[in-house]
């Protein structure tokens, strides 16, 4: 059975500029579809049908819109511009896209398991990117990839993105060569050098002291 995409109602907006702050108190999220050749659309959501739309779905995910009840179209949120403090979408941007070409994404990375130079050896996993770029139609684009971390047992051990595995029909645009994961070695901290230099400190004050006592021995001598 072939899988169902999801579903996002839209209305055309008449409102711009600072008059869309008024959409967004009555609980409406302006937005802008578009697509190569095609003009762009000031559109409307509703704005909690969009949030738990988003909480379901991956950045390259296929959505089915229908704008004021039109035959719906396949689009991809290309853009979410969030509140900076309450990080609430404030404007979306929607691509649409066309179904027989090929799209370069960025592919978020997911980690998986504890690698034994991070158990073992007391390591720090460190991820070098968080996601590679991929071609591929748009209904065999993956939403994610999974990266299995457990392989790394010492500190030499690297994850480089051409040992991803792809889906089929995906094809790798990032560098093959490029680090994903590695495990960095524990930071020594040397404890021995202040000991070493309080250590000097005092043979320099104990010399100090004598050269100070001698010094009266001296001025005593003289007179007589």
């Amino acid at each position: 059975m072939p899988d169902i995409r999801p579903s996002l109602d839209a209305r055309p907006r008449t409102v711009t500029g600072k008059a869309v702050r008024r959409l967004r108190s009555e609980g409406v999220l302006p937005a802008v579809v578009y697509g190569r050749g095609l003009p762009s659309e000031s559109i409307q959501v509703d704005a909690k049908t969009f949030a738990d739309l988003s909480r379901r779905i991956s950045r390259n995910t296929l959505v089915d819109l229908a704008v004021d009840g039109e035959r719906a179209r396949p689009v991809l949120i290309h853009d979410v511009q969030h509140h900076p403090v309450t990080r609430r979408p404030l404007h979306v941007d929607l691509f649409v896209v066309r179904m027989t070409e090929e799209l370069t994404v960025d592919v978020p990375l997911t980690f998986d398991g504890i690698p034994p130079a991070v158990d073992k050896l007391g390591g720090t996993l460190f991820h070098a990117i968080d996601a590679i770029q991929v071609r591929a139609l748009p209904d065999k684009l993956p939403g994610s990839l999974g990266v299995d971390v457990r392989g790394l047992a010492t500190f030499d051990d690297a994850i480089h993105v051409r040992d991803l595995a792809l889906p089929p029909d995906v094809t790798l645009v990032s560098e093959p060569d490029d680090v994903v994961a590695k495990v960095l070695p524990p930071r020594v901290v040397e404890e021995e050098a202040p000991a070493v230099e309080e250590a000097e400190a005092g043979e320099e004050g104990a010399e100090a002291g004598e050269g100070a006592a001698t010094a009266p021995e001296a001025a005593e001598a003289e007179p007589a």
